[in-house]
C-alpha cells in the first residue's frame, strides 16, 4: 500500500468503540495513532452515532482510559440533528424519542418540544424508551408529521451482546406506520459531511473518516467521494471485508497500523 495514500488528509474522524478503544480498555495501536496525527501536524476528532452518549462523559471516559480528550473532541450525530433542525427548522418543535444526554443537548439549543401536536418526531437511540412514548410516536408519524433519525444502526454492541439501536426502532415504526424517516443525519449520510466540515473548518478532501464498521463509518466515504479507513478491530473482520462491497481507501489490523500511513 502508497505509504502517501492519506498525505492529503488534514484530519481524521475517528470512530470510538471497536476502533479507538473496546468497552473500557483502549486499544493497540490507538495512542500511537493519536500521537502520529500530532507529530504530523494533523488533527483528529471522534465521531459516534450513538445518539444517547454526551460529549462531557465521552471526554470523561478517554480520560479515565489514558487519553486526554475535551469534549470539543467528541461529536454525536445527536449534534448533526440539532444542527440541522437549528439551520432549516427555526421554531419547529419537536417530539423527542431521546434520553436524558440527549434531552439536555436540545434544551441547551434551544429547540422546544411538544408532547401534544409536535411539527417534527425526532428518534434517537432512547435507552430509557417506554410503551407511552413509541405510542405517541407512531401516531404522529402516522400522522404525517416530519420524522427525523439521528442515525440508522441496528444494533449497538455491548459486553454481553448487543442492545437494540434506533435503526431496530425505525423498521418498527414501518412496521406499525408504513412510514420511513424522512431524513437519517449520522454516518453514512452527507449531513454528517457537511456538519463535520462546517465544524472543524476543513474540505471534504482533507477529511477522512476512520473506523470498523462497513455500513456506517467507510459507506459514508464511497456515498459522499470521501477517503476512508477501516481497521479490524471490531465488527468487521477481514473475511467479511473480502465479501463486502463496500471498498475502504485503506484497511488495516489497528489505528497502530494506520499510523504508519499517515
Amino acid at each position: 500500500m502508497d505509504q502517501s495514500i492519506y498525505s492529503d488528509i488534514q484530519c481524521f474522524i475517528v470512530d470510538m468503540d471497536g476502533t479507538f478503544y473496546l468497552g473500557d480498555e483502549l486499544l493497540d495501536g490507538a495512542l500511537d495513532f493519536a500521537k502520529a496525527v500530532k507529530e504530523k501536524g494533523k488533527r483528529f476528532f471522534f465521531f459516534t452515532n450513538n445518539s444517547s452518549h454526551e460529549a462531557g462523559k465521552i471526554a470523561e471516559k478517554l480520560n479515565r482510559l489514558g487519553y486526554p480528550a475535551g469534549k470539543d473532541d467528541i461529536i454525536i450525530s445527536s449534534h448533526v440533528c440539532i444542527d440541522f433542525i437549528k439551520r432549516n427548522r427555526p421554531g419547529k418543535t419537536v417530539y423527542l424519542l431521546g434520553n436524558e444526554n440527549m434531552t439536555a443537548d436540545f434544551v441547551e439549543a434551544g429547540i422546544p418540544f411538544d408532547d401534544e401536536n409536535p411539527d417534527i418526531v425526532v428518534l434517537g437511540f432512547d435507552t430509557t424508551l417506554t410503551y407511552e412514548k413509541i405510542r405517541k410516536a407512531a401516531l404522529f408519524i402516522a400522522d404525517g408529521k416530519e420524522y427525523i433519525a439521528t442515525h440508522p444502526d441496528k444494533n449497538c454492541p455491548m459486553k454481553d451482546g448487543f442492545m437494540l439501536d434506533t435503526g431496530s426502532m425505525i423498521a418498527m415504526f414501518a412496521a406499525s406506520t408504513g412510514r420511513e424517516p424522512d431524513l437519517i443525519m449520522g454516518k453514512p449520510y452527507a449531513f454528517t459531511v457537511d456538519y463535520v466540515c462546517n465544524k472543524i473548518g476543513c474540505k471534504r478532501e482533507e477529511i477522512a473518516f476512520v473506523g470498523d464498521r462497513l455500513e456506517t463509518d467507510i459507506a459514508i466515504g464511497s456515498m459522499n467521494g470521501l477517503k476512508t479507513a477501516l481497521v479490524y478491530t471490531g465488527v468487521t473482520s477481514p473475511e467479511l471485508y473480502e465479501k463486502s462491497e463496500i471498498r475502504a481507501t485503506g484497511a488495516f489490523k489497528s489505528l497502530g497500523e494506520l499510523s504508519l500511513y499517515i
